[in-house]
């Protein structure tokens, strides 16, 4: 009688789901400060910005952009697990997560916050865009290859 031997996970699976549950924490913890209205660690993040001044630019947000960043940082935390657990799954929460990203930073790229410039205002939401993007790929990449089951 022969044991179906358990595939060995391959190690940028390993380095990627770290990274990116490393990442998506940075999310949800701003997420949660913000949400929460912690203007002591608003105003340790940036600053330059007054933290109700960031606070009222969030609650001006229409719901599906609030629920876009919802989706985005809760599903890419969601899809980081996965990824580690080795579950095909993994790839919806990262689509899902993209999807949100998409919303909640696409509206804050046509909307900015007042008197925001810079690399933060438009470069960084492209980059947290392009992440979202770049593991949900991966994800499915590996799904395809039969690495997440």
């Amino acid at each position: 009688m022969q044991r179906a031997v358990a595939a060995r996970t391959p190690a940028h699976v390993w380095i990627v789901g770290i990274l990116s549950l490393l990442w998506s924490c940075i999310g949800c913890s701003d997420y949660l400060i913000s949400r929460l209205r912690l203007t002591d660690l608003l105003k340790k993040m940036d600053p330059t910005t007054d933290p109700q001044a960031m606070l009222s630019y969030i609650d001006g947000f229409p719901l599906w952009a609030s629920l876009g960043w919802g989706l985005g940082v809760w599903l890419g935390l969601a899809g980081s697990a996965l990824l580690l657990m080795r579950s095909r799954h993994a790839v919806w929460a990262f689509g899902i997560s993209l999807l949100g990203a998409i919303l909640g930073l696409g509206y804050q790229l046509a909307n900015p916050m007042p008197g925001a410039e810079g690399f933060g205002a438009k470069g960084f939401p492209l980059v947290i865009i392009a992440i979202a993007l770049a593991l949900f790929l991966y994800a499915r990449r590996q799904a395809a290859k039969g690495v997440l089951r």
